[in-house]
């Protein structure tokens, strides 16, 4: 049996120790929950910051997410616990924390839902996960089965830990009106201001069922005693002892008993969730917490997830290519516009990148994006750090850090937001910023904001850097005032050269903002070409890095790949750096972003040299950086090298790869560990983390590049790139409410659309509702 059974409509793991981080995800508009295949989970949910209603026992560090670390006992998890009453025999479902040996055990993801299998000896516990549209809420569906040959006298716990909800105040009781557990707390603040935000948090958190329980537990420590989580004491005692949390740590601990006869089932369901005050938990209880309010909330939700449209249904050589761009892939792409990463204040570069991939699921969020970010743009031109998305949000974390790149992502969104939409009326769009309460078009503000990148330069002609560029951590590259990055230099050549390009294309005259594109390419070749590749910057001490001469940090990938973007590297120089790309950075798992990763800290570079070989910026397989250099390998038409760090970014398609990962292929993570050749035991491990703007460029690369169909202002362009190993490929390709059926031969090149040749690459006068038969021979 495989370890991984996958298609589009699901994706199946048979074991609960093979890949232990392995996960699967769910979202709405509200909230969204990391669940690992062993019944640990991550949730969150926008109050409107985001917050959590399940907790660690200790106070965390306020960190989003770290799931490529272990999970440990007390991290907040889902657990059903299944006690023989005749011989207290004890497994938890689905696996956490009894670890009991199972005959039989599929985690399935779906989606549109979780689901597990467990089968013991002479019992099955199916669990389902799913969630509301309308509401941060987790609703349970279990089923527990007597398969074996005798009736089994059984009791069933369901325990949610709580965890640590505030150290000033804290509770949690059984409520017989709700029939469930809710906890109860007061937010800590200390300054007076913060009361007035604090009072309409949702500081309660329920686990509600649909049955009467026996018993219940509060008090996690009760809970546990001397056994543990593994062996819980209330578990293993006749009955709970109804135990009331008075400032102690919260558990939702029900107790069940059940006489099951051969083939007999019982099905319980729960909800379990945040919210600001009972009749809130009435609400929800009333409307979800039966099996017609599941079914109705699962349809709801069906219906929310099929929104995110997918643009194109392939049909090729490589099937489970073909799941996980059939379904998974615009799936994590839809979830990145639709919450924006559960962030009030997302990078602007994120928001910028994320609703290019709206582009081709989500058209309208693309646009509202984009005008949303220009009503924050400065006086000066300049995009913010982070776009704040509500008012009072504030700028956090990395976004109080001052970077220079967030400007050329206007251009390079509003090319494939355009070149999908034929949407030009935007240009003339006014949009007023907060700063000056000045109205301007769309046109005058990306004008403005590649104006303020023209002058943002050194005496060199190169772009300065400040604390960052796309590469947050590089922050001491340029915090004096001198340092300038190569990458932002080539991206920025790259943001003049497509705006000059729309401004021709809406019959304006862009010929400045294509003379400034060749200056900044012109300015690459002459300060930071370094004989194979591009160096990345040079520091506020006038030294230049990512270049032959470096021991560490030898080669970046990002320059290279703009390079090719930019048309900054001439034929001889794109062979060069193609080359040493291949030689000195390719894994088994992915291109790396750097090589040789960093061993100790480089004061004139940043904290990225500080963070361990191969993980994050310092040398993995950051994928976002990679699928960079994989859009541009496809714009200079590599096509096999291209196709092949393509294929290498997907998990699978046999258990060796899976194993080594430790990834189920529902999603493309940040990163795979790197540093290949100076850790090769750890690299390929990937980081787990679905939040990353790779899933746009790579979506965007499938389906301009890999197959060839590319939008424009006249219609749609067809110039597939297969590679040699596929003889034919069939793709469905959704454009501008049409629909193109394209079948992709070898032969002498040829295009026919609906039985008629048609000369050169270009569909024209594109009919909506219409459907198109394309052949195309390459």
């Amino acid at each position: 049996m495989s370890l991984i059974d996958f298609d589009a409509d699901r994706c199946v793991l048979s074991s609960p120790t093979a890949m232990p981080l392995a996960a699967g995800f769910l979202w709405n508009p509200h909230m969204m929950i990391h669940m690992t295949a062993r019944g640990y989970a991550t949730a969150q949910f926008m109050q409107p910051e985001p917050s959590k209603y399940a907790r660690a026992q200790i106070m965390e560090a306020k960190h989003f997410m770290l799931p490529e670390q272990g999970t440990y006992a007390h991290h907040p998890g889902r657990f059903f616990y299944v006690k023989d009453r005749e011989t207290g025999a004890l497994f938890s479902a689905p696996y956490e924390p009894v670890r009991a040996p199972v005959e039989a055990f599929a985690f399935e993801v779906t989606p549109t839902s979780l689901h597990w299998t467990v089968t013991r000896p002479g019992l099955r516990i199916e669990l389902t996960l799913t969630l509301t549209v309308d509401d941060a809420c987790e609703l349970w569906e279990v089923r527990l089965i007597n398969s074996g040959a005798r009736p089994r006298n059984v009791s069933f716990y369901p325990a949610f830990p709580i965890g640590l909800m505030s150290w000033m105040n804290q509770s949690a009781n059984y409520h017989t009106g709700h029939q469930g557990i809710v906890a109860d707390c007061v937010t800590a603040y200390q300054k007076i201001e913060d009361y007035f935000k604090n009072k309409n948090l949702k500081d309660k958190v329920f686990l509600l069922s649909e049955q009467t329980p026996l018993a219940f537990e509060t008090r996690q420590a009760r809970f546990e005693g001397e056994g543990g989580l593994h062996k819980p004491d209330a578990v293993m005692a006749e009955q709970m002892g109804d135990g009331v949390a008075l400032y102690e740590n919260p558990i939702a601990a029900l107790q069940f008993d059940h006489e099951l006869d051969k083939g007999e089932s019982v099905t319980h369901r729960f909800l379990f969730g945040p919210a600001f005050d009972d009749t809130e938990i009435t609400r929800l209880k009333t409307r979800y917490l039966s099996q017609d309010g599941l079914a109705t909330a699962r349809a709801e939700y069906a219906v929310y997830m099929a929104a995110g449209a997918k643009s194109i249904n392939i049909d090729s050589s490589d099937p489970q290519l073909d799941a996980f761009v059939n379904t998974w892939l615009p799936r994590q792409v839809y979830y990145h516009g639709d919450t924006n990463r559960l962030s009030t204040d997302p990078q602007t570069r994120n928001f910028l990148q994320d609703a290019m991939g709206s582009a081709y699921v989500s058209p309208k969020t693309a646009r509202k994006t984009l005008l949303k970010a220009l009503s924050q743009q400065h006086a000066n031109g300049s995009m913010p750090d982070g776009i704040t998305l509500y008012d009072g949000a504030e700028l956090k974390y990395i976004n109080q850090v001052p970077h220079t790149d967030h400007s050329v992502w206007l251009a390079l969104f509003l090319e494939a937001y355009l070149d999908e939409t034929n949407d030009y009326a935007v240009l003339d769009e006014l949009v007023t910023d907060k700063e000056t309460q000045t109205a301007r078009s769309v046109r005058d503000r990306i004008s403005a904001a590649n104006q303020w990148l023209i002058q943002a330069v050194d005496h060199r002609g190169l772009n300065f850097i400040d604390q960052g560029d796309w590469n947050d951590p590089m922050n001491m590259v340029g915090w004096k005032g001198k340092g300038v990055s190569g990458w932002l230099t080539l991206a920025t050549a790259h943001s003049l050269r497509l705006w000059s390009q729309i401004l021709e294309r809406d019959g304006r005259d862009g010929s400045a903002f294509a003379k400034a594109s060749q200056a900044f390419n012109d300015a690459m070749n002459t300060h930071l070409w370094d004989g194979d590749w591009y160096g990345r910057g040079i520091t506020d001490d006038d030294v230049k890095f990512g270049i032959k001469t470096d021991v560490e940090g030898r080669i970046y990938l990002n320059p290279q790949s703009f390079a090719l973007m930019s048309g900054a590297a001439d034929a001889d120089k794109q062979k060069r750096m193609v080359a040493a790309v291949e030689d000195q950075m390719e894994t088994p798992y992915g291109v790396e972003m750097i090589a040789p990763a960093y061993t100790h800290m480089r004061e004139d570079v940043g904290r990225l040299t500080q963070k361990f070989p191969g993980v994050a910026e310092n040398g993995s397989v950051y994928n976002h950086a990679a699928v960079f250099y994989i859009y541009s390998l496809y714009q200079v038409n590599e096509t096999e090298k291209a196709f092949e760090l393509l294929r290498k970014m997907l998990t699978g398609p046999n258990d060796e790869d899976y194993l080594r990962r430790g990834q189920m292929p529902v999603f493309v993570p940040n990163y795979y560990r790197g540093a290949h050749r100076q850790h090769p035991e750890a690299s390929g491990r990937s980081s787990h983390l679905f939040n990353t703007g790779t899933a746009s460029w790579l979506y965007r690369s499938l389906i301009e590049g890999l197959f060839g169909l590319k939008g424009c202002r006249e219609g749609l362009r067809i110039a597939p790139q297969l590679p040699a190993s596929w003889p034919s490929a069939r793709v469905t390709r959704h454009f501008r409410g049409a629909t193109f059926e394209v079948e992709i031969t070898r032969g002498t090149p040829a295009l026919n659309v609906d039985g008629e040749i048609v000369t050169g690459k270009l569909i024209r006068d594109i009919v909506a509702g219409k459907t198109y038969q394309v052949s195309v021979t390459i």
